[in-house]
């Protein structure tokens, strides 16, 4: 059995205990929708060392696939596959629970997948591309003078002979800090335009999930050029993030994450209780004790 396929357990094991821990959380939205981001991550590889990981001519890569949850911001799933391997083809073979609100970027847009996840009643959002062709079955009406510029219900020429009895939302946000506008789609009908853009804009914590993963763990750099020894290394990177995100739960003191990481590798040399120092981590450590360990040297 490859070693990747033996540190899977463990990371399952570990996020059903993070996931009890945000459970005891707040939560940022009232309604009790589980909320989901699905995103991809380009990693660059040599070509040369890595050939296995084909993505272009003269450059190698891996594209590690995840499920970001909502509660907590912790991986739910994840799948790391070659460069080519297009997002899409890995999002057709998740299945959700009916009611689920699962986010996405423009690049996992395909109607006929839309339409896969209405029958099967699960909600997404995610942004319209400028050249989609739609046709405006109902304008509703939107406050004078607001930030929502456009609320509509539309449906697709895309879908032939299945167009019109899938229908669609669109709302048109200002994002007044970036001065642009921006253009939402959905298939849930019922909730606010802002809400609607409070949700697409939760995706972000997907990326920072990346980000922090590249920059804390160190997986731009990897010890073994095998396919099995980068797949490993970037399941050992996925347990140590949950390892702290874990701890960060658990905390009272708020951590964010790159401290939490840094100071800990302070502590390794240090004899005192994790629990304690993790709610004050200004408290100095306890002394050494006064009896020490003989050592018989012959």
């Amino acid at each position: 059995m490859a070693l990747g396929s033996c540190i899977r357990p463990v990371f399952l094991d570990l996020l059903g205990r993070c996931e009890e821990q945000a459970r005891r959380g707040r939560r940022k939205f009232r309604f009790e929708n589980k909320r989901l981001s699905l995103e991809a991550t380009v990693i660059d590889l040599c070509a040369s060392l890595y050939d296995w990981a084909k993505f272009r001519r003269t450059k190698g890569a891996i594209k590690l696939h995840l499920l970001l949850d909502h509660d907590g911001y912790l991986p739910r799933f994840a799948v790391i596959t070659d460069g080519k391997t297009h997002e899409l083809s890995v999002a057709r073979k998740l299945r959700w629970e009916p009611g689920t609100i699962v986010v996405f970027d423009r690049g996992y847009i395909d109607y006929q997948w839309f339409v896969e996840l209405t029958r099967q009643g699960v909600y997404w959002v995610t942004r319209l591309k400028d050249n989609a062709d739609y046709l405006v079955v109902e304008r509703r009406p939107v406050p004078t003078g607001g930030k929502v510029l456009a609320d509509e219900v539309i449906s697709f020429y895309g879908l032939p002979g299945e167009g019109r009895e899938y229908f669609f939302r669109r709302v048109e946000i200002w994002d007044a800090e970036q001065e642009r506008r921006l253009v939402f789609l959905s298939n849930h009908l019922q909730f606010g335009p802002t809400t609607l853009a409070a949700i697409y804009k939760e995706r972000w914590q997907v990326e920072l999930f990346f980000k922090a993963l590249k920059q804390l763990c160190k997986i731009k750099t990897f010890v073994g050029t095998s396919a099995n020894a980068v797949k490993t290394q970037v399941w050992t990177a996925l347990i140590a993030m949950l390892l702290l995100r874990f701890l960060q739960l658990q905390a009272c003191f708020g951590w964010p994450l790159s401290n939490l990481l840094a100071l800990l590798r302070q502590q390794l040399f240090v004899h005192r209780d994790l629990w304690i120092w993790l709610d004050n981590p200004f408290r100095p450590p306890p002394p050494p004790p006064e009896e020490q360990l003989q050592l018989a040297l012959v």
